[in-house]
């Protein structure tokens, strides 16, 4: 049982890059991505995406990627000479017919450059095999570290819904002792009740006629053999390996349908104490597995 709650990261430095990543996760209904990264690293995106879907099924996932080029390999200088070349030839021209001397050209081109309308720096495409390879590398690490402080926390989910467990099955079995007196009790209690109003002895055909209908209105037997096996399909979602939050959120919804079907149908104080009980475990059941996978 994994939690959806995670962190991890991962630090990867080569000669020409440092790659810094943080993964956090939190739960949400499906597996949701944040890609927050330099744009140079787009072309990568489909990669992260998968890299990361092999180990985690739910939540929504933020990942923070930052890239620092540790030499400037990427950039390359533009020199636009056939603009210096036409301006010198200008100006060279200019200088000899209006003030009979010659030009200066090294010192000309050397002012030139220092312009950006004549001298570019672009940075070349970032098609680096080996850059992908260490940012899937990196994905990989700090996705796998995300993974295994949702299975720390997991183990702790999984002891408190196994407490929980062991609340239900004991307020259940409680329930159930207590239907098995409940009849004899009810019947006798019936009688008397039956023969103080009437102020004579009941005919035993119309008693148990009476109390046969009374008692169709208030069994429980069925709501509870539904919640105990309802019951034994959570202890076997519980020792999964694979996800199963959205089984056993649908399996808590079952169990809390039987647990108020039964305070509907009984009015006795007995019955309403464990049904408060199951509802209140089984919103704490409800709350935990919102964060699992």
């Amino acid at each position: 049982m994994k939690s959806m709650t995670g962190f991890g990261k991962a630090l990867k430095v080569t000669d020409n890059y440092q790659i810094d990543i943080e993964i956090k996760s939190v739960n949400h209904r499906f597996l949701d991505f944040q890609l927050r990264m330099p744009r140079q690293l787009n072309a990568y995106e489909n990669q992260i995406r998968q890299t990361i879907k092999n180990y985690l099924n739910r939540g929504r996932v933020e990942v923070f990627i930052t890239l620092t080029e540790k030499n400037d390999l990427r950039k390359e200088a533009i020199v636009h000479w056939d603009l210096i070349e036409h301006l010198v030839q200008s100006v060279e021209s200019e200088m000899t017919q209006r003030f009979q001397t010659h030009l200066n050209v090294e010192r000309l081109i050397e002012n030139f450059l220092q312009k950006d309308a004549f001298l570019e720096i672009q940075e070349k495409p970032m098609m680096d095999d080996s850059l992908e390879q260490i940012v899937v590398e990196a994905i990989k690490e700090a996705t796998l570290a995300n993974l295994v402080s949702r299975e720390i926390e997991g183990i702790g989910i999984h002891k408190v819904l196994k407490d929980n467990q062991a609340v239900l099955q004991t307020h259940l079995m409680a329930l159930s002792d207590f239907t098995a007196t409940f009849e004899v009790e009810y019947k006798a209690r019936f009688e008397k009740k039956l023969e103080e109003y009437l102020g004579t002895t009941v005919e035993q055909e119309r008693l148990l006629t009476e109390m046969v209908i009374l008692l169709e209105k208030s069994d429980i037997h069925e709501e509870l053999d539904r919640l105990t096996i309802h019951l034994q399909t959570f202890e076997e979602l519980l020792h999964r390996t694979e996800p199963v939050g959205r089984e056993i959120d649908f399996l808590v919804q079952e169990m809390n349908r039987e647990v108020n079907t039964i305070g509907s149908k009984s009015s006795t104080i007995e019955v309403k104490h464990h049904v408060v009980q199951m509802k209140t475990t089984l919103e704490k059941i409800r709350e935990q597995i919102q964060n699992i996978e």
